[in-house]
């Protein structure tokens, strides 16, 4: 059996999913392997993402778990599976792993829900906004490392842009859009941009007004790409230490609870695709 030695986060959420499962089945990591005729460090591998597991492999933990969702087994097969090379591993060793992560993620998602009240959601940033993001870092990044997250950040939005487009909600706080990350004339671009995207089908952009009474949300950032299956969505945060992948059932509704929240208090798509307009031709 083959081992890796930095699991992706989508070999890691294959594995903490069939964690989920023996431990819902209340069995142990050695009684799970002596059902499968193994022995448990190699329970262990496969729960840690160490090791990869073959579909008929998976499909017998899954009867030895009862587990009864057969579109949720399917959904984990097609993961243990996948041997897809992406273009995102062109920047493996040259970009952070969450970066790749995240490209992996949205690139196998069924549709997508971002809240920003600081940035443009990066789905929607011109290369112009991306590179003024990235030069702000500090410490600075060498000019190389700055370009080659500007490629990554354009190449990211394949997903809605690209010839098999998924569905996708923006909700922006005024904020966000008032900002200039750079010039006037890079800001008046941006938000043009964001108008044009607005008005494709898959595309949904609502706005959060600055005189909106009683909104204490701005806090509520989150970016939300949808799995297979609900159970497998997955929310991406930033941290101190770089992004967070949230994934817990728990996690998911309440999430799931607050983008509701927001986009209940958001502008309607067309009142806000008016809104972003004054704001461009005020610059």
């Amino acid at each position: 059996m083959v081992t890796r030695r930095e699991p992706t986060a989508r070999q890691m959420r294959l594995a903490v999913e069939l964690r989920r499962l023996r431990e819902a089945a209340g069995l142990t990591a050695r009684q799970a392997a002596a059902l499968l005729g193994v022995n448990s460090v190699q329970i262990s591998q496969i729960e840690s993402g160490v090791s990869g597991v073959s579909e008929k492999r998976l499909r017998s933990l899954a009867a030895h778990y009862a587990c009864m969702d057969e579109v949720f087994i399917d959904a984990l097969v097609a993961m243990a599976t996948d041997r897809t090379r992406g273009w995102w591993e062109d920047y493996r060793g040259g970009l952070p792993a969450s970066f790749l992560d995240i490209a992996e993620l949205e690139h196998h998602a069924t549709h997508r829900r971002d809240v920003e009240s600081l940035n443009i959601p990066g789905l929607l940033q011109t290369e112009d906004y991306a590179h003024a993001v990235f030069a702000y870092r500090v410490p600075e990044l060498p000019t190389a490392d700055t370009e080659m997250r500007v490629e990554h950040r354009m190449r990211r939005k394949v997903v809605i842009e690209g010839p098999a487009p998924i569905p996708y909600e923006a909700v922006i706080h005024e904020a966000a859009l008032r900002i200039r990350v750079g010039n006037r004339d890079s800001a008046r671009a941006q938000l043009v941009r964001v108008l044009e995207l607005s008005e494709a089908e898959h595309v949904t952009v609502r706005v959060i007004p600055f005189d909106l009474d009683g909104f204490a949300g701005a806090w509520s950032t989150m970016m939300y790409v949808g799995g297979i299956v609900p159970k497998l969505d997955t929310v991406v945060r930033d941290a101190p230490h770089g992004a967070a992948l949230l994934d817990s059932e728990a996690q998911l509704g309440s999430f799931r609870g607050l983008f509701r929240k927001v986009e209940e208090v958001s502008l309607e798509p067309e009142r806000s695709r008016d809104f972003i307009h004054r704001l461009a031709k005020e610059l």
